[in-house]
């Protein structure tokens, strides 16, 4: 999400038309964009499970540090800043309180919701990933690994274990502009990847003014 309420919401409505009993969060609520509160509050309107990503870990150590504050804002825009002005320290705190993964058996199928990969919650795993990396994977006890952190989707199967990143729903790095996310059904084994359109208008204006020397907060929200 990253903050990018209009772009949840857009999501959420769909989660709602198809009446989509529970939502997978990959981490990374907050950071870049300036709606964190708005974020939590829609996302707790749903029965969610979270995982920690970077971003969390970010406002984690800002919380506490000005420093750390401002070299984060420097290079990733005053999304962490606002979480902090916003957010209720109940919400910091469940925040601080997130884990790494979360494992879920759904009527025997077995997921590991991660944000990086299993063994390290910041590595990167892309589509292009070589087989040597991909093949590590392969012999886990899981019938899904779902992860975040990359914002590309990603479906492949290695041994008996699939590998899915449902993309980005506040910042796609795709060349499609969208709310990207993807639904599993647990019965079929079927990912339906999805991008929902949204007016991100304001949001990119917002981003223009408050950081004009972060030109990609908003360039990459106006991606064709």
């Amino acid at each position: 999400m990253h903050g990018n309420a209009e772009a949840l919401k857009a999501v959420l409505a769909e989660v709602t038309r198809h009446k989509i009993s529970q939502l997978l969060i990959t981490g990374d609520l907050v950071g870049y964009y300036f709606n964190s509160k708005e974020v939590f509050d829609l996302l707790f309107m749903h029965t969610s499970i979270f995982v920690c990503g970077n971003h969390e870990k970010m406002l984690q150590k800002s919380r506490y540090n000005e420093d750390v504050l401002k070299c984060s804002e420097s290079k990733y825009g005053s999304g962490l800043r606002s979480a902090l002005e916003t957010l209720a320290p109940s919400q910091l705190n469940m925040i601080e309180n997130m884990p790494a993964s979360a494992f879920l058996n759904v009527e025997g199928c077995k997921i590991l919701l991660c944000h990086g990969t299993p063994s390290d919650p910041m590595a990167y795993l892309y589509p292009d990933a070589p087989q040597e990396v991909l093949s590590e994977f392969g012999s886990m006890p899981f019938d899904f690994i779902i992860m975040g952190h990359t914002h590309y989707p990603m479906d492949i199967k290695v041994g008996s274990v699939r590998l899915v990143n449902p993309g980005s729903v506040g910042q796609p790095r795709t060349k499609e502009k969208g709310a990207a996310w993807a639904i599993l059904d647990t019965n079929t084994r079927e990912v339906v990847f999805r991008s929902e359109s949204y007016d991100a208008t304001s949001l990119i204006n917002e981003c223009r003014i408050r950081h004009p020397g972060i030109p990609y907060l908003a360039e990459v929200l106006c991606k064709k």
